[in-house]
């Protein structure tokens, strides 16, 4: 008996082990309309909005928790998160997280004072002021270079602490701003993307998309960020399908294709008659690409 209390000790305190060795991932968030990052941390009892101290770039950042996010369903695969969850938040580090948002109000309202009476030709996004209260930063946006020396100079002095001044594009000020686009739901750049990638007319055109601006250029004015996220299999499914123009020889007759349809794989095609029809892909594929003959200047 005393020997199974004994390995029933053993194995209590190895499987303690093994929970204490054991990695959960969590949605945070860091601002109330800010991006969705996955954390990790070995606390497996995390409430939805309890706040938590994550370790950042400049130390300890407090984040509030989204919701848990399921482990990778691949055994074999690592799940990696982009930031690590520390502990939770004391009772004073939830005060202060509580009142950020009102002070960075506060710095905003006061720096937009002092842009009228420097009279600078700029426009205020917005601030962030980082937890441990040793630095602010105005985000903001102008057409041309801004000397704001003076007005750095004066928010020095009124709140004591490092002061930045970051222009940004208007790509990074929708981000900020946040919204909802043509689909109806949150923007891209606001919701997950961590990067913007670079957008070509190209990408519309291979997607066969229209190029009316009002149809694919988001609230920024700018080209959407989506076209980038079908552009590759567009290109992708098009590698082997005869372009628009050529002419194709199927059972002894010739069709000229007008249009692809890449993730059907089909082609529209007219023939010699002008009629309309669509050849699936097992019709195309093995037919006779028509080359265009050589022209020669008449000279041996």
């Amino acid at each position: 008996m005393a020997e199974e209390i004994q390995q029933d000790a053993i194995q209590e305190q190895a499987d303690e082990n093994i929970n204490t060795a054991l990695i959960y991932f969590y949605r945070i968030r860091f601002r109330a309309h800010g991006q969705e990052f996955t954390a990790s941390t070995s606390l497996n009892d995390l409430k939805k909005n309890e706040v938590v101290m994550v370790r950042g770039e400049f130390g300890l950042e407090p984040a509030f928790i989204i919701c848990s996010a399921p482990a990778c369903r691949d055994s074999e695969v690592e799940r990696k998160a982009t930031y690590e969850i520390s502990r939770r938040a004391v009772h004073e580090e939830c005060n202060r997280y509580a009142n950020i948002p009102l002070e960075e109000k506060a710095a905003y309202a006061t720096c937009k004072g002092l842009i009228l009476r420097h009279a600078l030709q700029m426009h205020l996004v917005r601030v962030e002021l980082f937890f441990n209260g040793s630095k602010l930063i105005f985000y903001f946006t102008a057409d041309k270079r801004v000397d704001f020396r003076a007005l750095v100079k004066d928010l020095v002095q009124e709140f004591r602490t490092r002061v930045e001044m970051r222009q940004v594009g208007v790509r990074h000020e929708t981000r900020m701003i946040g919204g909802l686009g043509t689909c109806g739901r949150e923007l891209c750049c606001s919701g997950h993307m961590k990067k913007f990638d670079s957008v070509s007319i190209k990408m519309a055109k291979e997607q066969n998309l229209p190029l009316n601006p009002s149809k694919i250029s988001g609230v920024c004015n700018r080209l959407l960020c989506c076209l980038t996220y079908e552009f590759e299999t567009y290109k992708r499914e098009r590698k082997g399908m005869p372009r628009p123009g050529k002419k194709l020889i199927i059972d002894g007759h010739c069709y000229r294709v007008r249009r692809q349809n890449p993730l059907q794989s089909t082609l529209q095609v007219v023939n010699e008659a002008g009629d309309v029809s669509v050849l699936q892909a097992e019709q195309w594929c093995n037919a006779e690409i028509v080359r265009p003959e050589k022209k020669t200047d008449g000279k041996e």
